[in-house]
């Protein structure tokens, strides 16, 4: 989150606490790792502390579901190492890191846990009705203002790594952003459409998190070229159709970039604990996941919840049964 460590992993990830107000507020902020900058803002701003404690869970637990059945699977183990290195996987980690923040923001501030934001301001609807009817719009407009002062992006970096996941970065906000709905609800007698409000809503970040994953599965190799037009350099990726080779293409806003190979993350190494012992398809990713070594097949009996029949009035009574169940593993 600091534009360093996409994602940092600190003790209070697995429990959130409630919000205390006054200095329990101020020991949360010293709980998170930010720099000097970041820790004097999440001070001035009470309900900050909590909402980046849930926006590093929403992006890690994403990530963990987007490459469950990869060979990397997104696990907190060398992501030290890993992001100090300019792979696919570091830039997605950039990505659906910003991307939750920018998420978190917004929801918090239409959900009053923030003391300094409220509803979105769509053109017509003044925030006491929005309240009053339950359609408090997700204010974007406020996550990605303060989101930019956050991470200090005015600063544009010189070198190709800074550049790169500064890129990477606005891709996970640009996703939040394409993901913006109109949503609109009808008030009136009996159901009539005689009065009609709309707001912003935020798609869920499922969504978000499969559009960046489609973005990590068609990322784009990048070099640092000088342009003599704007006095700087910039990115450039391959050549594409109706592109001259001295004047290669820039990457796309939507583009994940990157500037290195990714390792194979078949073995234990400071990136990743490797993929023996992962359980894995043995019709779909096991050939792959267990990369050549074969994988072990293993019965268990599992139970389950069954002939569930509905009681009067108000509880459901069910049968525990057993079920056989194969489960395929990577060998070592």
């Amino acid at each position: 989150l600091t534009g360093k460590e996409a994602l940092t992993h600190f003790p209070s990830l697995g429990a959130p606490g409630g919000s205390a107000p006054g200095k329990g507020h101020m020991k949360q902020c010293e709980l998170l790792q930010l720099s000097r900058k970041q820790k004097r803002l999440c001070r001035r701003e009470p309900g900050l502390a909590e909402t980046l404690r849930d926006a590093i869970r929403l992006g890690i637990l994403e990530c963990q579901f987007q490459f469950r059945s990869e060979r990397w699977n997104c696990s907190l183990e060398g992501r030290p190492s890993l992001l100090k290195r300019g792979f696919k996987e570091t830039a997605f980690l950039y990505a659906v890191s910003s991307a939750a923040l920018t998420h978190s923001l917004a929801r918090a501030c239409s959900a009053g846990r923030m003391e300094r934001c409220t509803c979105d301001d769509s053109p017509g609807l003044e925030n006491r009705k929005a309240w009053q009817w339950g359609v408090c719009g997700d204010n974007l407009k406020y996550s990605t203002k303060f989101l930019k002062k956050f991470l200090g992006q005015k600063r544009i970096g010189k070198d190709l790594r800074a550049k790169v996941d500064i890129h990477n970065t606005n891709v996970g906000i640009k996703a939040v952003k394409n993901g913006l709905k109109t949503t609109c609800k009808c008030h009136g007698v009996s159901g009539s459409c005689a009065v009609r409000t709309c707001w912003k809503q935020l798609s869920p970040f499922h969504e978000i998190g499969r559009l960046l994953k489609l973005r990590y599965d068609d990322a784009v190799k990048v070099f640092s070229t000088s342009n003599d037009a704007v006095g700087h350099s910039e990115l450039a990726g391959p050549h594409r159709h109706g592109h001259s080779a001295k004047h290669p293409a820039l990457p796309r806003p939507t583009d994940l970039v990157y500037v290195e190979d990714s390792p194979s993350f078949c073995r234990p190494s400071k990136y990743s604990l490797g993929t023996a012992g992962r359980t894995c398809s043995r019709d779909g990713n096991c050939d792959s996941m267990c990369c050549g070594r074969g994988y072990n097949t293993q019965s268990r009996l599992v139970t389950f919840s069954c002939h569930c029949q509905v009681q009067w009035c108000c509880y459901v009574e069910c049968q525990q049964c057993l079920q056989e169940e194969v489960v395929y593993s990577c060998k070592q």
